[in-house]
């Protein structure tokens, strides 16, 4: 054998070991993200790397009013409740009821976070703004069931089952609004185009992404700073794997298309975990009578904080336009 012929078979050897090195390097990596994203046990990884992962700057700031807040709203005296959901996992929620209510707001958290969490500063507002609110915990997180969250892909379906509930506990002429922010923002608008009651009036979505696949690859290249094209394909089966579904097998671009639901969509112009051109783009797909508000200088999940009566004025705004109907003779709710 030729010197030429033998360097040619060393040099593809390497380049062949090489290749299996980096595919193994890569898969390991993308399990342990995947894992991070969609078990309920928060890996080791995640309280290392969080603010990494979410790209976001220091909102201390606001830090002791929200986290004041959260703690109200955790210790008040709210009905627990619970549901099985469609494929058997128990889900638990937390209704807060108004004795004079002219709506039901649903809300749906972000992803590893929590009701109160998510929602103890705007509770108030709700509360006296005559609102009954239900709050839920997500799959895969806190006390309701399951062992993996969705990204809104298996949680979409949550919304209609309680959406249900909200109906048989208030009755039918209570307008019911979905609101979520972050992942719960995505939640709610992939079930815009799913079989929702009647009574869902509207959806308030607060900085969603667009889909898993889509804010996986965002947070990778942009936060990370690692290549996603081929670790979007392992990501992919890891995900059919544990929820049987794929991450785009669902895009709120699709659900919002096919809606007739109004939306009010909301978003901070600095927020580096979702960008502001996602909610840009379901702005643009979507084909129901639809609202914006962008805040300029909130990061993620800080609008509220950031431009509270601005806020407020436009939501105040949506179920003026939205509610539409007079409520009579209904259930205290």
């Amino acid at each position: 054998m030729s010197k030429v012929i033998k360097k040619l078979l060393t040099t593809a050897g390497i380049v062949a070991s090489g290749a299996v090195m980096f595919g193994m390097a890569a898969y390991a990596t993308t399990a342990s993200l995947v894992k991070m994203a969609l078990d309920r046990e928060e890996p080791e990884i995640m309280k290392k790397s969080g603010k990494r992962i979410s790209g976001n700057e220091d909102t201390s700031e606001f830090e002791e009013e929200y986290t004041a807040a959260a703690q109200v709203l955790k210790n008040s005296d709210l009905e627990t409740v619970k549901i099985t959901a469609r494929d058997g996992i128990t889900l638990e929620g937390h209704f807060y009821q108004c004795d004079t209510a002219k709506r039901v707001i649903i809300a749906f958290h972000g992803w590893r976070s929590s009701w109160y969490g998510d929602f103890g500063l705007i509770a108030e507002f709700w509360n006296s703004n005559n609102c009954s609110v239900l709050y839920v915990e997500q799959r895969g997180q806190n006390n309701s069931g399951g062992d993996y969250m969705g990204f809104g892909l298996i949680e979409r379906y949550d919304c209609v089952d309680w959406a249900n509930w909200v109906v048989d506990k208030c009755g039918e002429e209570l307008p019911i609004y979905l609101a979520g922010i972050s992942m719960g923002a995505t939640t709610v608008l992939m079930a815009a185009d799913l079989d929702l009651p009647n009574s869902v009036h509207g959806i308030m979505a607060d900085c969603g992404f667009t889909s898993p696949k889509e804010i996986w690859k965002h947070v990778a290249q942009k936060n990370l700073h690692i290549p996603y094209n081929f670790r979007g394909i392992i990501a992919d089966s890891i995900c059919k794997q544990k929820i049987n579904m794929r991450t785009g097998d669902c895009s709120t671009l699709e659900s919002l298309a096919k809606t007739n639901i109004p939306v009010l969509f909301v978003h901070g112009t600095d927020d580096k975990f979702v960008p502001i051109d996602m909610t840009y783009q379901n702005y643009k797909a979507c084909t129901s009578p639809k609202r914006l508000l962008v805040v300029p200088g909130a990061n993620h999940a800080m609008s509220y904080c950031v431009e509270r009566a601005e806020y407020q004025k436009t939501v105040l705004g949506f179920w003026h336009d939205f509610d539409t109907r007079q409520i009579k003779n209904v259930a205290v709710c």
